[in-house]
């Protein structure tokens, strides 16, 4: 039996519905006093990049409701939601837009 080789890389990924693949921002690396933070001490960021968005969410008429989300937006979203992805050493995490509780300007 031969297995096929699936390659993900960021460009590869195309989020379905109104889910939004976002890199995350990296942690804090000291505190605001300037101690340097162990990684077990360091906070999961909450701030990320959207990278890539879906088509939207389907409507009962069978159109896409547009994100209100952009490629290239700062985004703030909940601590806890979506599924982290690691690719090539940078932290993503792909989530419903629900889940996205601000723009950051």
């Amino acid at each position: 039996m031969n297995m096929a080789t699936v390659t993900i890389n960021v460009t590869t990924v195309k989020p379905l519905g109104d889910r939004v693949f976002v890199k995350v921002s990296p942690a804090e690396e000291k505190t605001a006093g300037g101690i340097l933070l162990p990684d077990n001490a360091k906070e999961k960021p909450q701030v990320g990049e959207v990278v890539s968005i879906g088509p939207g969410k389907r409507k009962d008429d069978g159109a896409y409701a547009p994100l209100e989300v952009k490629v290239g937006d700062s985004v703030l979203y909940s601590k806890y939601a979506g599924t982290e992805v690691k690719l090539a050493g940078d932290d993503y995490v792909l989530l419903s837009e629900k889940d996205i509780l601000a723009v950051v300007n």
